[in-house]
């Protein structure tokens, strides 16, 4: 996928007027440091690009200021948080919130960036940040203590849990039903590792299918090839909506596909997502905390959940998901910390 280059004036995602004004606060240092070390040089046009990059930055704010682009991993089919629509185009929650990343970003190395899509799956996503091929990741990835080894995170920005979805004709209700079923997980999530441990704790006998992402987990209950899917409500309901148009395909009944299912059981697992980077990368860390804070601060997390969990998706269908007590809590305890 090209670079889509960017505007920055007027940019729909851009921090409002003293949210922004805060967010660029709390990097000022940096952008100073850029922009005096820009006026140093001046006088030396001939120098590259990378070698005009401030001696003072570090880590991916030097790299992204020397190249001029961000490279952003997204999914194909984590909705509503990051997935393709209908132009290939890398659209959703996740998405919106990190390209108000990259717009502090681009205030604190005083440059305008051009964003690299690069497509991730749950199986890599966590590699490819280790290793540089994206800056930020966003979709829905758990920040928990396994992964922050390797890696670091936002603030928290939702709050899933592991459920399973089956087919409506089926007697599967809870997880003791599914002793000896076919379960369908994604290879790489938090929700497999759920799954492989209540089947050893519980002797449940499952028989879990590891399937490379969200879409292909859905077709395997659809097909009938497994008896449910596993992974975080949340990607589930947007499976459903998103689906719930579609012509069926089966014997050309017509029934709608997300009509035939439903998600059961008890919450079987805690889920926190969050906007993935690099590890031991303290000035992009500065950066990312203080923009979600003004995010916060400023209602734009609010404002882009209404957008994908309330309204219309552009499919048409909507998960009509209202924001839970406990991140309405999160979001107004970041919006009250000091910057």
């Amino acid at each position: 996928m090209k670079p889509e280059p960017r505007s920055r004036p007027g940019q729909p995602w851009a921090l409002r007027g003293p949210a922004r004004a805060a967010a660029a606060a709390g990097v000022a240092a940096l952008a100073l440091l850029a922009a005096t070390a820009g006026a140093q040089e001046a006088d030396t046009p001939e120098r590259t690009a990378a070698s005009r990059a401030p001696a003072t930055l570090s880590g991916t704010l030097a790299k992204v200021r020397a190249s001029g682009s961000i490279a952003l991993g997204y999914r194909q089919a984590s909705v509503p948080f990051s997935y393709l629509n209908a132009r290939n185009e890398p659209i959703g929650y996740s998405i919106e919130l990190c390209k108000a990343l990259v717009t502090s970003i681009e205030d604190a190395v005083n440059r305008s960036l051009a964003i690299r899509w690069v497509p991730v799956t749950a199986d890599n996503r966590v590699d490819a940040v280790a290793s540089g091929q994206v800056d930020l990741e966003c979709g829905s990835t758990t920040s928990n203590l396994e992964r922050q080894k390797r890696v670091a995170f936002s603030p928290i920005m939702f709050v899933a849990g592991t459920k399973v979805m089956v087919r409506q004709d089926t007697q599967i209700r809870s997880l003791r039903d599914l002793a000896s079923k076919k379960v369908a997980v994604t290879a790489g999530t938090t929700n497999e590792k759920a799954m492989r441990d209540l089947d050893r704790k519980f002797h449940l006998g499952m028989q879990l299918q590891v399937v490379p992402d969200h879409s292909q987990g859905f077709a395997q209950v659809a097909g009938g090839q497994s008896d449910a899917f596993a992974t975080d409500d949340v990607l589930l309901y947007g499976l459903i909506a998103e689906n719930a148009g579609k012509a069926d395909g089966n014997g050309g009944t017509g029934a709608s596909p997300g009509a035939r299912f439903q998600v059961v059981g008890d919450y079987l697992s805690y889920d926190p997502y969050a906007i993935m980077f690099r590890k031991d990368d303290p000035q992009l860390a500065q950066v990312v905390k203080t923009s979600f804070q003004a995010l916060a601060e400023d209602g734009e997390i609010e404002r882009q959940y209404r957008r994908w969990f309330l309204r219309r998706l552009p499919s048409g269908t909507s998960l009509d998901l209202p924001m839970s007590a406990q991140l309405q809590t999160l979001i107004e305890t970041l919006a009250a910390q000091p910057r």
